[in-house]
């Protein structure tokens, strides 16, 4: 796919303040309760040590990876089973988001941190060292994907703040439901080819999707706006060009993707 790039940078639009993951564990420090979007009782039932970061609706923290490839645990402890590797870079070479879920320290004084996992292989979610990822942002958007409508929804604070029909995948080729985020956001070369001006790279993977290199589900324009509403698509999402161009304003990195 020929495009010209132009990923987020660090504290780019769309993004919240940056915080190193240092100091977003100092301020943590002094919130033990802190759960995102949790009430008080909720907050005193949670584990010792456990801080929730992002709740995946009105409030998402992510980082992009540091440079070292750091391993995956199915529990935060070295000791626990081996589940995957953190990796620098997306299909297309932008730098790669994990979604960070939950925060701990164990007893050893060491801070894990719960993200999720872009992958095929049906593991979802694991454990990394805290010093595995870089600063951590936050996002207050979510994009909720009606299939059965054809229609997607964009909420920012759980407010409605943008919607358009839809094409999904086809009946042979379906795009996968579940809980999935924005690992990419750019802008196409050509704005009248098949992807139309903008287009997303999500964390979501297909059998066989319009998107090259590995099957991405992708959110993207499109040039057979006839066929919107409705399943032309062989997994990815796609969107008429003037609300594509709307939702590249509105929609930042980060952002979860719910596909129901």
């Amino acid at each position: 796919m020929d495009l010209a790039r132009r990923p987020q940078g660090v504290g780019g639009p769309g993004r919240g303040p940056g915080l190193t993951t240092a100091l977003a564990l100092a301020l943590l420090a002094g919130i033990p309760s802190l759960f995102v979007g949790a009430s008080t009782a909720q907050a005193a039932e949670a584990s010792p040590g456990m801080v929730k970061l992002s709740n995946e609706r009105t409030l998402t923290r992510w980082a992009h990876p540091v440079h070292k490839v750091a391993p995956i645990r199915a529990r935060p402890s070295a000791q626990g089973r081996r589940i995957g590797r953190t990796h620098r870079l997306t299909e297309d070479g932008f730098s790669e988001v994990y979604v960070a879920l939950r925060m701990l320290t164990n007893r050893r004084g060491q801070t894990w941190i719960k993200i999720r996992i872009p992958t095929r292989d049906g593991i979802r979610k694991g454990w990394v060292r805290a010093s595995a990822l870089g600063p951590l942002s936050s996002v207050r958007t979510q994009l909720v994907i009606k299939q059965s409508r054809k229609r997607a929804v964009l909420y920012k604070e759980g407010h409605r703040i943008w919607s358009a029909p839809i094409g999904v995948g086809a009946s042979r080729t379906p795009t996968p439901s579940g809980n999935f985020w924005v690992r990419e956001k750019f802008k196409t070369r050509g704005s009248g080819g098949i992807y139309g001006p903008f287009a997303f790279g999500t964390s979501a993977y297909s059998v066989l999707s319009d998107w090259p290199r590995g099957g991405v589900v992708g959110i993207h324009g499109t040039d057979q706006p006839g066929l919107i509403p409705g399943r032309p698509s062989h997994g990815c999402i796609r969107v008429r060009n003037h609300e594509i161009r709307e939702l590249s304003r509105l929609m930042p990195i980060g952002t979860p993707v719910r596909i129901r």
